[in-house]
This record gives C-alpha cells, structure tokens and sequence, in this order.
C-alpha cells in the first residue's frame, strides 16, 4: 500500500474537517496556569502502581482495540515479539507482572463480531494474566508457528494485520525474520490476507483512556514539582552552581522519587551578551536565563517539559520585562497552536495554521510538537520540526481525538535590556485533546521560575 493510499485509508471514516478560519474567530484558550512548585502527588507503590496499570490494560483492551479494528476493517491482528526484541506494541499490552516477553510472545486479536467481541489469545505456552489465554500446548505435538496457522485458518479471517511499515516505528514492530517466519507458515489461501498493522499500531499507542488522563496531570505535576525544587535556591548558588549540577540533582531527584527519567535531562543558560547558550561545566550567574528540558516515567506514562528560570541580580524582585516579553511571545504562539488543532486535519495542516496565525502577529515561531503517553516521542501525527517548519511526510497523519500532546515550540524575541539581543524562548508543556479543546494536563509556564539567592 503507497503512503498516499495509507493515509486515505486512515482518514475513511472520519468527517470532512472544516476550514479553520471562521470556526476558530472566537476561541479563547484556557491560561491553565501552572504554579511553579505545586505540591508532589504521592507516589504509589510498585503493587499499586501495577494494580492501577492492568485495570488501564484491561479497559484498554477491552474498548479501544474493538473500535480500532472495526474502523479499519481488521478482522485479526497478529503481534510478534521475542525477548530482549519487542515490539513497541507488545511491550504496552503486557501485564505489570509479566514485564517483557517470554522467548517468543505472539498476540492473537480475533474480532468476532459486535456480540461476541474480541477474542485476545497468547500463542505460548502459559497465560497472560487475565488478559491474554494460552491457546498453545508445545506437548501436544504442533511448533508454535503451526499452532499458529491452525488458529488462523479455524478462524478463516479476511484481513490480517502484521505490524509491519516504513513510516513509523511504532507500527513496524515485527523483524524480518518474525515476518518471514511467520508468512512461511500460513496456508497459501491467508498470505494474500496480510496487510499492515500501522493504523491499529498507533491508533493503539496514541489513544488516551479517561482513566489515563483522570491521573495524567498527576504525573505532570510531578515533573512541575521537580523542575520548582531544582529552579530553586535550595539547588543553585549563583556564582558556584554549574549546569552539569543542576543536570544531576534532577537525576538524583528523580531515582530519590523511586521514578525514572526517559531522557537525560537538558540544562543551559542563557545570558547577556553571549550568542547561544552555555551548558556543561559553565558557572550559573546572576542574571542569567535558564532552561531546562526535563521528563519522567510514571504509570508507563511520560512527561515532556521545557520550562524557563531567572536569577535575580541584587535588588530584582522579577526578571526584566524584555525577558518576560519573550515568554508571553512564546505563550502566545501556544494559544495559535492550540486552536488550530481540528480532528482529521494532518499535523502539516495543524502547523500551517498555526505558523499563519503567530506570523500574522508578528511573533517569530519555531513548532515541533509531538504526542506522548507510553512514549516521550509518541505515535500519531507529527505537528513540524525543529529543522523544518514545512510540510513533511511524518505530519500526513491526521489529528486524532483522545490523544496526548507535547505543545513543544519556541519564539524568538528581541530583548532591550539586554542590547536587543534576540533570545530563544523554548517552551513545553504536556496537553489533551479531546477531539474539541486541547487542555494542559496541569497548566502551563506563564511566568519565570526565580531564583533568589538572597
């Protein structure tokens, strides 16, 4: 199938979006307004974490994946994944207690109709947990690929999905060899039924459950309350404290918190007179602007942030106006990003709009958001990129309701008390887009993080 034919085929189903402009005349997005240490949510047990994470496995199972093969026209969809070599798919509809696969772990999806649902089988020779039932006894004779080819021709399925695509990783899951294997072992009737897995892979990774976003903004605002504590005076010392320090009190913080990072966090200055920004071994000075990008995994969910501090020169009680200037910049390219945002609009559409819009109020934009949930860089569409702001074929996929977001961009703006010095404001902040309004899952930057060493 060519990625035009794809992306068609993706977009069946879904009503004709209308033009942005009218519609969006008198939209007034939410401030959502984050505090700049909100208290921390307690975090939960690994035995509560787990408990939590497989009632979201099983409302997920149970809901999303019916929707997801009738809307494509899936009758079965077949996971392949080995250990230490999963699929990105497998990996999220494990049980907590199962963790990774098992040598070979093959999924089996058998929609059987609007009555009988979905039938979930685990092709090993144990079950997994209570959502996946074994439906392979290795004793009694048949390998695990001709257990397999029975399963699919007792159940004689017109279409079946193997996760296979050169677009995303996301939906390219299965290897070569898993995908040879496999073929190799069905009746020839069932080898013209294959066809890609892609729009059930990310419709997969990418839909929120409101049980997920009922506690997303807890997550959140545990990353909120991290960046407070390290954009704070109990962490940095003006003339004293380095970056690289600053770097690693957060990944101290973070395994303290019995948490885990899904990157290395990122920490730089910004200063007068100094084009750029300064990292590693550099000294924090009064004065000076700082930037962090800084996430966390929680639930199996993650967070994506890029906030900004300000340390105050002796006498300051807030960061010159100039620098404050760029942040409102930066919000107000948020709030263009934002209400552009319309179900079955392609990410390129969603960035033109948005780019329209700020350009049209003098703001000097950059754009590169993404989705996020079980993944810092989640499936779905793709809204620009750093390095470019035109179309791309990684934003032809359509905007889908129920999804996470990373609103990730920036605005250039000149600052006077600074020499007019043009200044980066980077901002990220994690979102929901319920098919209607995109809302901060726990608010969002709209002042400076001050440091007072005072």
């Amino acid at each position: 199938m060519t990625k035009t034919a794809l992306i068609s085929a993706l977009l069946c189903g879904i009503a004709a979006a209308p033009a942005l402009a009218a519609a969006q005349s008198g939209y007034e997005p939410a401030q959502g307004e984050a505090s700049m240490s909100p208290p921390a949510p307690e975090v939960l047990s690994p035995r509560e974490q787990a408990r939590i994470e497989d009632e979201w496995l099983g409302e997920r199972l149970d809901t999303v994946v019916p929707e997801l093969m009738r809307r494509n026209g899936i009758d079965m969809w077949i996971l392949v994944a080995r250990e230490y070599m999963e699929d990105p798919v497998v990996s999220t509809m494990l049980n907590a207690t199962s963790l990774r696969a098992r040598r070979r772990t093959i999924l089996v999806f058998h929609d059987q109709g609007e009555e009988e649902g979905v039938e979930r089988l685990t092709v090993s020779r144990y079950d997994l947990g209570d959502f996946f039932k074994s439906a392979w006894n290795p004793e009694e004779g048949a390998d695990q690929w001709e257990r397999l080819a029975e399963i699919v021709a007792e159940r004689d399925p017109d279409k079946i999905a193997l996760n296979t695509s050169s677009l995303s990783a996301f939906g390219d899951g299965m290897t070569y060899s898993q995908y040879t294997d496999l073929v190799d072992a069905l009746p020839d009737e069932y080898r013209d039924r294959v066809v890609e897995g892609y729009p059930l892979a990310i419709g997969w990774l990418e839909t929120r459950i409101p049980a997920e976003i009922d506690r997303y903004d807890d997550i959140v605002r545990t990353a909120h309350n991290i960046i407070g504590q390290g954009f704070s005076a109990e962490v940095i010392e003006p003339g004293e404290t380095t970056v690289d320090d600053v770097v690693w009190w957060f990944r101290q913080k973070i395994a303290d918190m019995g948490l885990v990072p899904w990157f290395h966090p990122s920490v730089a200055i910004y200063r007068e007179g100094v084009e750029g920004d300064l990292r590693g071994d550099a000294v924090i000075g009064r004065g000076d602007m700082l930037w962090t990008d800084f996430g966390i995994v929680y639930l199996g969910l993650n967070t994506d942030t890029q906030h900004l501090g300000y340390v105050l020169k002796e006498g300051e009680t807030e960061a010159p106006e100039g620098l404050q200037a760029g942040l409102r910049a930066a919000n107000a390219v948020q709030d263009d990003l934002t209400s552009s945002f319309e179900v079955g609009l392609s990410g390129n559409e969603v960035l033109a709009a948005a780019r329209q819009k700020a350009l049209s109020a003098d703001l000097d934009p950059s754009i590169y958001s993404h989705p996020i949930g079980f993944h810092g860089h989640g499936a779905g569409t793709s809204i620009g990129f750093w390095d470019n702001q035109d179309a791309d074929p990684r934003g032809a996929y359509p905007v889908m309701p129920n999804t996470a977001w990373s609103i990730e961009l920036k605005a250039t703006h000149a600052v006077p008390e600074w020499g007019g010095q043009r200044v980066d404001f980077k901002t990220e902040e994690d979102a929901y887009f319920d098919g209607d309004t995109v809302t901060y899952l726990d608010g969002r930057q709209t002042q400076f993080h001050l440091i007072d060493a005072d």
